[in-house]
């Protein structure tokens, strides 16, 4: 079978071995030729579908139906423009005719920039070049070479060996992994008989694919985890540690996941809250395998949507009996999988020769990888929907479940890579005392879902928790954020008389939780929720919250393609005010940026989203969406106690602006203006928090974005994020600065953020003057019950005293050893 691959630019074609580059010239980044164009648009050379590359912008890949990559990389040291003078015609996913308009560049800006606009058109996967075209003109469509996919190239791996090795590297390349890395990766494995996969941010990517590593969008310093299998594995581990910049506390090798973990502490990232004692059950996931003969289009489209209709209904009959987070999650399951989009690419498929299984494979996947490589945190979590339902629906293919199901132990700590929400749910959860995690966020589906059931969960611990061998001991402490393996007998008794005890006391704080919380000295302290749905709004009514400090509206503009009108939103708000049944609720306005992509909101690609268009800027600049969304807030607030919060104030000009129009959108609809107040995210805005307060009539403090400008630290850094603690003195004098602006006017002060569910920093809120917090819903009865233990008085001369630590670390000491300070 070969593949006709036509030209997708007009030039003078050249042998690959003459352009100036050693990468290309070597044929490192793979077969093919070279045009040195006379025309500034890339075109489609066959039909096929647009492979998602990361960020690129100078290069683009086209995949065929029978699986042949073709990357034309425009010009050479064009990754160094980071996308300037380039604008990307197609959209990842996208399935493209032959001659289809891909990309555009500017000749003569590009030109003057870069070394060469000679223009490699290489294969970037399995097959062989058959009769390149060389030194002669070509016109776009003109044939440049033929791919013969019978006669690949490259040795089989071998996986029978006794391999799997396993390490973190850092990305030491300027530019991150482009062609030019990608191809040093490949040549170091060359000698290797072994299968290399590196893994970032949820997406994994061949490492001998120059595609594929573009398509994980690492960046310079970025940790990517290298995982090897076969019997070379530690030697290509090794290889790859000196191109790649090994992450290890110790002399760099490779941690062999095959071999049992020693008796240690493992510390991860704490996803669900609460300490639990059992025994390490290791889960697989596994991937399900797939037909690959096609038995004819009309078959396997019969197939396929008999597999949707059957998954669909399951998921509507579990969503039926499901209450909270686990319904809504079932719920967005069921209609995702009648995605009109989606199944429309995978009818495509079948339509071009595809099984049933590798169509609907193959469609979710470009999908998956396309949100994958978004720097949206909502986005991503949707990529990971869209695995999970990948392998239902291959499994009803099989004629097996949804979701594979598996007997495990009672008190068992359930270890895993990662962990699906559908296997999460298939497992028995009175079985499960715990889950612990290689990989996922703190703030995915499986977190929600675990935290809502009341396991504890730790995620993001590393490879190192996969050596832990099935029936050994463990204490999973999801209050302090690590596992100890194998612990002592003693002290596997005190954690389950710990564990005991939480649940006592957990039991005892719901209990109080609707009675006010007050200090032993008589202080008054309002303790509200955040929340981003009506099933939050009943879990907070449930917890005893006093209101609800931050309503996040983004789930009302995310995921679709044009902006909520003014009545959807008012009908929404007024749904979750309602449930709040009569108690305050903030609802604060857009908070996008360039790191959170709509599709209906161009914003600019930002080399530094944190710093550009975020929050009330984003919203100034699209004046028709405030004014819909803030007129939709005050028809809310006609008939509950809701508030208005703008986000990522710095100025009180911003406010101003936003002030009058809430108030124009107030007078046409005839009802009162509700109260107008700011979040408090930027030093700048904490130390303005008097200038502010003149023009506000409440504030309220973001402490993860506060900690992030103040610490120069950026949140979703993976080897950074530990320093970035709300208890560092720096952010804890911006909170003073903050409370004492808000003062001089007679302002009341917020705490939202994870800073408001710490329960070491709630006597330094109270004693620095903060008398409202809003937390997460779970965590409130506990926070209420430590109230009442304060005394305000104790906790101003604590937090006096902890203003003048040295680090966040000092603070928490000081706080642990404080008398009277519950642990």
């Amino acid at each position: 079978m070969t593949l006709e691959v036509r030209a997708p630019l007009a030039g003078w074609v050249l042998a690959l071995d003459e352009v100036p580059d050693e990468v290309f010239a070597g044929g490192m980044a793979g077969d093919g030729v070279a045009i040195d164009p006379t025309g500034n648009v890339v075109c489609a050379p066959f039909d096929g579908e647009i492979v998602p590359v990361g960020e690129a912008r100078h290069a683009v890949t086209i995949r065929a139906a029978s699986g042949i990559e073709v990357l034309v990389h425009v010009g050479i040291d064009t990754v160094a423009l980071k996308g300037e003078g380039f604008e990307m015609l197609v959209a990842p996913g996208q399935r493209v005719a032959a001659g289809t308009q891909l990309l555009r560049f500017d000749m003569d800006g590009v030109a003057r920039r870069t070394r060469s606009l000679v223009t490699p058109v290489i294969l970037a996967g399995a097959g062989v070049v058959r009769s390149p075209v060389s030194n002669r003109l070509v016109a776009v469509g003109e044939l440049l070479f033929e791919v013969d996919v019978a006669g690949a190239r490259g040795a089989a791996r071998d996986d029978s060996g006794a391999g799997l090795a396993q390490a973190r590297m850092r990305v030491p390349f300027e530019h991150g992994l482009h062609v030019r890395p990608a191809a040093l990766l490949a040549a170091a494995l060359k000698p290797f008989s072994v299968d290399v996969q590196l893994g970032f941010q949820g997406r994994r990517a061949n490492a001998r694919s120059s595609v594929a590593l573009m398509g994980l969008g690492a960046h310079c310093g970025d940790v990517v985890e290298v995982r090897a299998s076969g019997a070379d594995a530690r030697d290509a581990i090794d290889a790859l540690s000196r191109v790649l910049s090994p992450v290890v506390e110790a002399p760099p090798k490779a941690i062999v996941a095959q071999a049992p973990a020693a008796a240690g502490r493992i510390e991860g990232v704490i996803a669900s809250r609460g300490v639990s004692t059992g025994v390490a059950v290791g889960f697989e996931q596994g991937e399900v395998p797939v037909e690959e003969k096609s038995a004819g289009a009309g078959a396997e489209a019969r197939a396929l949507d008999g597999a949707l209709d059957s998954l669909h209904r399951h998921l509507a009959t579990l969503a039926e009996a499901a209450e909270g987070p686990r319904r809504e999650l079932l719920r967005a399951h069921a209609e995702l999988v009648r995605d009109p989009e989606l199944v429309s690419r995978a009818n495509s498929l079948v339509r071009a020769g595809k099984s049933a299984g590798r169509a609907w494979r193959e469609a979710t996947r470009a999908t998956a990888d396309a949100l994958a490589a978004m720097d949206d945190a909502r986005m991503n979590e949707r990529a990971a929907d869209l695995r999970d339902l990948e392998g239902q629906v291959l499994r009803i293919l099989r004629g097996e479940p949804p979701a594979a199901r598996r007997e495990i132990p009672a008190h068992a700590i359930v270890i895993a890579d990662d962990l699906l929400p559908s296997q999460l749910i298939a497992l028995d959860a009175s079985r499960i005392a715990g889950i612990c995690l290689a990989r996922g966020g703190a703030t995915s589906h499986l977190a929600i879902l675990a935290a809502s059931a009341g396991i504890p969960a730790l995620v993001a611990a590393g490879p190192a928790v996969l050596a832990i061998a099935d029936g050994t001991p463990v204490i999973l402490d999801a209050e302090r954020g690590w596992l100890d393996v194998d612990p002592p007998g003693e002290k596997l008794a005190a954690a389950g008389d710990d564990a005991a005890r939480r649940a006592s006391e957990r039991a005892a704080d719901l209990a109080g939780a609707r009675e006010p919380a007050v200090t032993a000295d008589g202080v008054r302290i309002i303790v509200n929720a955040n929340a981003g749905s009506v099933a939050d709004a009943r879990a907070a009514v449930e917890n005893g919250a006093d209101g609800c400090g931050l309503l996040r509206t983004e789930f009302l503009f995310l995921d679709r393609r044009d902006a909520p009108d003014e009545e959807e939103q008012a009908l929404e708000y007024g749904r979750i005010a309602e449930a709040f049944a009569g108690r305050p609720v903030s609802i604060r306005t857009l908070d996008v940026g360039g790191d959170k992509p709509i599709a209906y909101l161009p914003l600019p690609r930002e080399e530094n989203p944190a710093l550009g268009l975020r929050g009330v800027r984003v919203s100034l600049a699209h004046p028709q969406l405030l004014r819909a969304q803030l007129a939709a807030i005050i028809r809310a607030a006609a008939s509950s106690p809701c508030r208005i919060l703008v986000p990522m104030v710095n100025e009180a000009a911003e406010l101003s602006v936003v002030r009058e129009m809430a108030a124009a959108c107030a007078d046409e609809a005839g009802l009162a203006l509700p109260p107008l107040g700011v979040m408090i995210e930027t030093p700048a805005a904490a130390l303005a928090a008097g200038a502010l307060s003149r023009n506000a009539d409440f504030l309220s403090i973001g402490s993860n974005d506060l900690s992030q400008y103040a610490l120069a630290i950026d949140r979703g850094h993976a080897d950074l994020a530990r320093g970035l603690d709300a208890l560092h003195p720096a952010v804890l004098l911006l909170i003073a600065a903050t409370v004492e602006g808000a003062r001089t006017q007679g302002r009341s002060v917020s705490v939202c953020g994870a800073m408001a569910s710490d329960v070491e920093a709630l006597p330094l809120l109270i004693g620095l003057g903060v008398r409202e917090i809003s937390a997460t819903p779970s965590a409130i009865p506990r926070l209420k019950r430590l109230v009442r233990t304060l005394n305000a008085g104790e906790c101003a001369r604590l937090a006096g005293r902890a203003l003048d630590q040295e680090s966040a670390a000092g603070v928490r000491a000081l706080v642990q050893s404080a008398s009277g300070v519950p642990q």
